[in-house]
């Protein structure tokens, strides 16, 4: 069974910084790539930010020159680094695996169970 676990996330002013974790366990073979989602209420939820193993990074246009993403294959872990943190990126943030390789097969869009960043004075 793979799961995803972030961490990290708070209550911070505008204009700090956050840097949020997530791990993935299990008997994992490997991942392509991982990713960082973000839902605020009422909105969808949209992506952040995503990186490969090869640690080719993307970000959404909102992330851009704030956030940084990077990737640990040793330990199966996506980090993303929040700047200049606004109140507008205050939502719950999601990891995601769009495919991991496991010793019982392919297993396809694995989500956390996701981390709560709040940007309020």
């Amino acid at each position: 069974q793979v799961q995803l676990v972030e961490s990290g996330g708070c209550l911070v002013q505008p204009g700090g910084a956050l840097r949020l974790s997530c791990a993935a366990s299990g008997i994992i073979f490997s991942i392509n790539a991982m990713e960082w989602y973000r839902q605020a209420p009422g909105n969808q939820r949209e992506l952040v930010a995503s990186i490969t193993q090869g640690a080719s990074a993307d970000y959404a246009d909102s992330a851009k020159g704030r956030f940084e993403i990077s990737i640990d294959n040793a330990k199966k872990t996506v980090y993303l680094q929040m700047n200049n943190l606004k109140p507008d990126d205050t939502a719950v943030y999601y990891c995601h695996v769009p495919i991991v390789a496991t010793n019982r097969g392919i297993r396809y869009d694995v989500w956390g169970q996701g981390t709560q960043v709040t940007v309020s004075s």
